[in-house]
């Protein structure tokens, strides 16, 4: 499994996923459901922090998040 995928599934898989976009060292997305996002498997992927403010998760992925928003948008 790539890191993007790995990633797309603890977020909640794409049915889950209302929109997702990189901010420079953090993916960013909006989620239908937020018990769905496994932080712990999130961190397990390679990130290096996981923020949940509401529907909105932030996963700190470091400067290579334009390459993984890319591979994100690959999968989905």
């Amino acid at each position: 499994m790539t890191q993007a995928s790995t990633i797309l599934a603890a977020l909640g898989g794409v049915a889950n996923i209302i929109d997702i976009e990189p901010c420079t060292t953090r993916l960013r997305s909006e989620v239908r459901d937020v018990r769905l996002v496994d932080a712990a498997a999130l961190r397990a992927a390679g990130s290096h922090g996981v923020m949940v403010s509401g529907r909105v998760v932030q996963v700190v992925v470091g400067p290579g998040v334009d390459v993984l928003a890319t591979d994100l948008e690959d999968l989905m």
